[in-house]
């Protein structure tokens, strides 16, 4: 974990921030972020991809929250979105149109036409139906709109299934041996300029050859394009890199760029990166309360006021998070085997399992770490629960980012019928 979580006079700290601070003054559960965390991973990946020319747009799924999107537009990110609301939360927080990218399986004819219509900068097709549609909307306004048309190449990214983006049976992208008649396609209609390849072969890498393979493909693709006549002049390389979630130095970036610089970087082509979990993951953290310590018959159970509704990674992916007290543990302590559960009535609600803490009591603090990536984002009310408060640290400083609601708005959400009323 990134040093900017450490313990300081007894207390789990957030850069200089006291973790137990905000969950006097918040209340819990919260996610806290580190402003440091994200800045020195943004400058590290963009340290590495510079000699290449690349170009970062920052994979907007990962972590939402504008404050987030702000932090990383100051640093030079662009903005790689999947939905509308994400593009125009990442216009909000101050990122350029013409630096955001819209990918995605699945893009409505709206969808389209606010790319069109708010300048975003490039559209990533996945599908001969987004490039007939595109290219319709486009012309109908008279403008063109650069596109790249995303490609599946057949590679297994060695990772979570449910994570993997680049097999032939995931739903992502195009045939790779179906690109050159897609492409040719693209090249005889109005409203659509093709000058780019993208993939994404998946989330979590730690090992890299998934990424020699897919990218060499693509290498013989552009070749062929070129050879048809396709001129093609940028590469959309995606994302992926993942984090150490069990521990140990982070992905060493320097040797992601070096496999880039060895199968793509003859193309003369303008990269483009996304990555997000890498930039974010390791940034965050969800603090929660020990209610109670439930000795079962075979299990231990520390039931915390952090659910799965919270933090649904371990639920839904197996995910593995490091759980630290927040009071600095007495040198010594003997740890116990337990499992860090929730207060929502499923059993596949839990944090960790099978895990060694020292001895906890309710009322005490516990950071679940390596959250700021598919926490928040994936959160949910469910058992009317209200949404999880985000804060971000700069130093000293911490400031609220987004509160949590009343039970009085989440309720009002709902709306009664004249009938029932």
């Amino acid at each position: 974990m990134p040093e900017v979580f450490t313990y300081q006079h007894g207390s789990l700290h957030a850069e200089a921030v006291d973790l137990a601070l905000i969950a006097a003054e918040v209340g819990t559960p919260f996610y806290c972020y580190s402003s440091a965390a994200i800045t020195e991973r943004y400058r590290r990946f963009a340290a590495a991809v510079a000699p290449l020319g690349g170009r970062i747009c920052y994979a907007v799924k990962a972590n939402s929250n504008q404050a987030v999107l702000a932090t990383l537009a100051r640093l030079g990110a662009g903005a790689d979105v999947v939905s509308e609301g994400e593009a125009r939360r990442a216009v909000a927080a101050g990122i350029p149109p013409e630096r955001i990218v819209f990918s995605g399986v699945g893009k409505t004819e709206a969808e389209l036409a606010y790319t069109l219509d708010t300048g975003i900068g490039q559209v990533n097709i996945e599908s001969e139906r987004d490039l007939e549609l595109l290219s319709r909307l486009a012309a109908a306004r008279g403008k063109r709109m650069p596109i790249a048309i995303r490609v599946n190449p057949d590679v297994d990214a060695l990772t979570h299934a449910k994570i993997s983006t680049g097999k032939a049976e995931n739903k992502f992208g195009i045939d790779i041996n179906q690109a050159p008649r897609v492409f040719a396609r693209a090249a005889d209609l109005p409203g659509v300029e093709p000058m780019s390849v993208a993939l994404h072969i998946g989330s979590q890498l730690t090992d890299f050859a998934p990424y020699e393979q897919a990218f060499g493909r693509v290498a013989e693709l552009v070749r062929s394009l070129r050879a048809a006549g396709i001129a093609i002049r940028h590469l959309d390389l995606g994302g992926g890199i993942g984090v150490p979630y069990h521990g140990g130095p982070a992905p060493d970036v320097a040797a992601y760029a070096e496999i880039v610089r060895r199968t793509v970087g003859d193309l003369d082509c303008a990269l483009l990166f996304e990555p997000g979990r890498y930039l974010v993951a390791e940034a965050g953290v969800l603090v929660g309360t020990v209610i109670d310590v439930k000795q079962g018959a075979t299990r231990r159970f520390v039931v915390g006021d952090f659910a799965m509704n919270d933090l649904i990674r371990p639920t839904l992916y197996e995910a593995y998070h490091p759980v630290l007290p927040v009071a600095e543990p007495v040198r010594g302590a003997t740890s116990s085997i337990v499992d860090v559960v929730g207060p929502i009535c499923e059993t596949g609600d839990f944090l960790a399992r099978d895990r060694a803490l020292p001895p906890v009591e309710p009322g005490d603090l516990l950071a679940v770490t390596h959250a700021g990536a598919y926490g928040a984002v994936m959160s949910s009310t469910y058992n009317t629960r209200p949404m999880v408060p985000e804060v971000l640290v700069n130093g000293a400083d911490w400031a609220v980012v987004r509160p949590r609601p009343s039970y009085e708005a989440l309720i009002g959400l709902d709306q009664i019928p004249g009938w029932l009323a």
